[in-house]
């Protein structure tokens, strides 16, 4: 009677991820092709504008989160988002186990400037979204320290997950230097965010529909920040700076 319990609740988490996996995809459609467009329209101010969608986008996330709990497909607990919601001029910089890491984030965050892959861009269900939020693209790196520095310059928090992809399970993780990099070039501090799955779940190589035996379950803590000053030294080239820093950040990311 227990293994068909099980299999029953494996069945209906596999059926209630699909499910909402097809509400995102929609979603993200309605977003572009439906409520965007009364911004474009309404409001002229181009800075004004990606504000709005940004805090449409985190409603949107956070409804998107609860949908998956309530339906079972998951459960998470976020400690400490009310830290998220104070910071300002700061990078937040986090592990990437799984799909979701970036929903999970930006459901707590009202402005949350991300930094997006090529492949978002072509997305037909996210173009438009993270157009339309200002969102910044990594593939331009001729312009991608100038447009980081303008918009922390302006308050605005970024989201960054330095591993550049998901985790893999089983496997060393590696930082590459973006994040560092940043947090030096425009002297920001870092707030640091640890993500955990248990068991692990829409990780790179897992597909949605391979659910675990038992309900996935996402912790995000938001963990102290990272004072810059802690590391710039005008004797150092700015090349040791990032180094040491990034070091810092793995150890921090990966305990």
């Amino acid at each position: 009677m227990k293994c068909l319990s099980q299999k029953l609740n494996k069945l209906w988490r596999t059926f209630a991820t699909g499910f909402c996996f097809a509400l995102f995809g929609l979603g993200g459609l309605s977003l572009t092709f439906f409520v965007f467009p009364f911004l474009h329209l309404f409001i002229k101010n181009k800075a004004l504008k990606e504000l709005k969608a940004q805090k449409i986008i985190q409603t949107s996330f956070f409804l998107f989160c609860e949908t998956m709990r309530i339906t079972g497909a998951i459960d998470y607990k976020i400690k400490g988002g009310d830290k998220l919601k104070k910071d300002r001029h700061c990078l937040i910089v986090a592990n990437h186990p799984s799909l979701i890491d970036t929903v999970l984030i930006t459901s707590q965050l009202p402005q949350c400037d991300c930094l997006v892959k090529e492949a978002i861009w072509r997305n037909p269900f996210m173009r438009g979204v993270v157009s339309c939020a200002g969102y910044i693209p990594n593939a331009i790196p001729e312009t991608l320290l100038t447009d980081c520095q303008t918009r922390l310059d302006n308050g605005h928090v970024l989201l960054i997950f330095p591993e550049g992809t998901r985790t893999t399970p089983g496997v060393a993780s590696k930082l590459q230097r973006g994040a560092a990099q940043i947090a030096v070039k425009t002297a920001s501090d870092i707030r640091v965010v640890h993500i955990t799955v248990d068991p692990v779940f829409l990780t790179k190589e897992g597909k949605w529909y391979k659910v675990p035996e038992t309900k996935p379950y996402f912790l995000v803590e938001v963990k102290d920040k990272i004072a810059i000053n802690d590391f710039l030294n005008e004797e150092q080239p700015p090349s040791k700076v990032v180094r040491q820093l990034n070091l810092h950040l793995n150890s921090v990311l990966f305990p």
